[in-house]
């Protein structure tokens, strides 16, 4: 099949849904497919040969605004160059333009939601959503061939939203192929000695944001301090300047400098050295729609602690290897103290890490069954409107 993809920016910073475009049209691309990624911003794409061919579209980058006529050609272009076309995300004019181009050549194409109508999502600038949804972002749910979501919570939430549409849930392709082989927690500790102080580790991995829950896993480090539970919480990763800088003072005026350490970005093998170096991996947060750190961190061989937030909790439950409880501190404070105080509980959870993320995530599978979703729609007659 010839296969477009459409996301305005491939900056990496951007975080999943890059990363998810990403990985899909890498695993597409070798099983020989013709892919193409259209893009305003082709970061360390372009760099690549694992892909298929990355267009970047002419001029400024777009940020919730129209193509140009100049980028509209373009990606008309690549449009009748393609069979079929996904687009990624919900909220830039530029989405629902790709989806009114399709449906006037009979083109069939795909939209996945990335998180962006889960319920917390929506209710950030609620009336702006709602007025973008009205005016043009219903019409271009309900007319793509399907909707992408990649959890039933994420359908579940998302639906109401476009109730004429089809919604189908495939996970995100995950590269397992670094976790076959991992590197070991030597990579980590030589980097960062407060891994081998002695205590056990708990690790935060991801966007330092709000939305993340960076304050509540301050407060339990805080709660386990005063009841004389000693452990280290390691904050792995980038956020702005304004709310890093609150989350540090936080900490020194919880006196927690010592035990609580910012290491910043981390990526490739260190990353993955960094999860196996830590006995917990918790993430407070308040949404995401998949979630590539909990995989992540159960093949890794590291039970996850998070909330209902996160809409592949019934998966990780399944797991046998994650605790889901309430977003607050006390929550995470008891769970925290819980497992890292029954080592026997904790080993029984991090046996059946791996052989879950493996077997529910496996790469080909989920290959197979993004196949059948855009080979399905070449069956059916287009709707032009």
């Amino acid at each position: 099949m010839n296969i477009l993809h459409y996301i305005p920016s491939l900056d990496p910073t951007k975080g999943g849904p890059v990363r998810a475009v990403l990985d899909l049209a890498r695993g597409l691309f070798s099983r020989g497919h013709e892919v193409s990624l259209l893009t305003c911003e082709a970061g360390e794409a372009s760099n690549r040969n694992d892909l298929g061919r990355v267009v970047v579209l002419p001029g400024p980058p777009l940020s919730n605004q129209p193509f140009s006529s100049e980028q509209a050609a373009v990606a008309m272009h690549c449009i009748v160059s393609s069979e079929v076309t996904h687009v990624h995300g919900v909220w830039n004019y530029s989405n629902a333009q790709m989806g009114k181009m399709a449906r006037r050549r009979g083109t069939p194409y795909f939209v996945s939601l990335r998180g962006m109508l889960d319920d917390w999502s929506v209710a950030q600038k609620p009336l702006k959503k709602r007025l973008f949804h009205i005016a043009v972002g219903r019409r271009h749910l309900e007319r793509a061939a399907a909707i992408h979501c990649t959890a039933q919570g994420e359908l579940d939430q998302s639906s109401k939203w476009f109730p004429n549409g089809r919604g189908i849930v495939i996970p995100n392709l995950l590269d397992l192929t670094p976790f076959r082989s991992p590197p070991g927690p030597g990579l980590a500790r030589a980097a960062h000695p407060i891994l081998s102080n002695g205590r056990p580790n708990v690790l935060f991995l991801s966007r330092v944001h709000y939305k993340k829950g960076v304050d509540v896993l301050i407060d339990a480090a805080a709660i386990l301090n005063r009841r004389g539970v000693a452990c280290n919480t390691i904050i792995a990763g980038t956020g702005g300047d304004a709310y890093l800088a609150e989350m540090k003072a936080r900490v020194a005026t919880a006196d927690l400098g010592s035990e609580i350490a910012f290491v910043g970005h981390v990526g490739g093998d260190d990353k993955i050295s960094l999860y196996q170096a830590c006995d917990l991996f918790a993430l407070p947060t308040s949404q995401e729609n998949f979630g590539f750190v909990f995989p992540e961190a159960l093949a890794s061989g590291t039970p996850v602690i998070t909330t209902k937030g996160v809409d592949i909790w019934p998966e990780l439950v399944e797991s046998g290897a994650s605790s889901i409880i309430e977003r607050t501190p006390l929550a995470f404070a008891d769970e925290i103290q819980r497992l890292l105080t029954d080592g026997p509980a904790r080993k029984a959870m991090a046996d059946k890490a791996k052989p879950f993320v493996f077997r529910a995530f496996d790469e080909q599978s989920l290959l197979d069954r993004y196949e059948a979703m855009y080979a399905g729609s070449l069956h059916r007659s287009p709707v032009i409107a």
